[in-house]
């Protein structure tokens, strides 16, 4: 697979909006490794080989084992994952295949039974934020980095 263009390049301003939305993302408080777990598992529903490998490695500087990120593919079938990182990837799920699920209310239940509603908006940030990043990656074919 070749690149198709550097979308950094190629648009900068919208670049730099993207950038400061991650910044935002970055600065919410939610948990770390929960948000670095919405966006491995939003990266491979969505198939983006580079954010896979990037969330990755983020999840594993910030102390996430190799076993449950290798899990996070089977979360519903693992035992390696709390109630609210279950909710949290449910949530991701729900809104990543927006068109198949239409957020489904057994989603948000299980959403609302762990998260405030601050926490709600927040996590629904994040994970609307990586799908623009993959989008972004896989429509322009960004590629993972050695």
């Amino acid at each position: 697979m070749q690149p198709r263009l550097d979308f950094y390049t190629a648009s900068p301003e919208a670049l730099k909006a993207m950038i400061a939305l991650e910044t935002a993302v970055s600065r919410l408080p939610l948990e770390k490794s929960l948000v670095e777990l919405v966006k491995l598992r939003a990266s491979q529903v969505n198939g983006c080989a580079f954010c896979v490998d990037l969330h990755s490695r983020d999840a594993l500087k910030h102390g996430e084992t190799e076993r449950r990120l290798f899990a996070v593919a089977v979360w519903r079938e693992s035992p390696f994952f709390t109630p609210r990182e279950r909710a949290a990837l449910a949530w991701t799920e729900a809104l990543t295949r927006l068109s198949e699920t239409h957020a489904p209310d057994a989603d948000y239940e299980l959403l609302t039974s762990q998260f405030s509603p601050s926490e709600c908006v927040d996590l629904s940030l994040a994970i609307s934020t990586i799908n623009s990043w993959n989008r972004l990656a896989v429509g322009f074919r960004k590629l993972p980095q050695d």
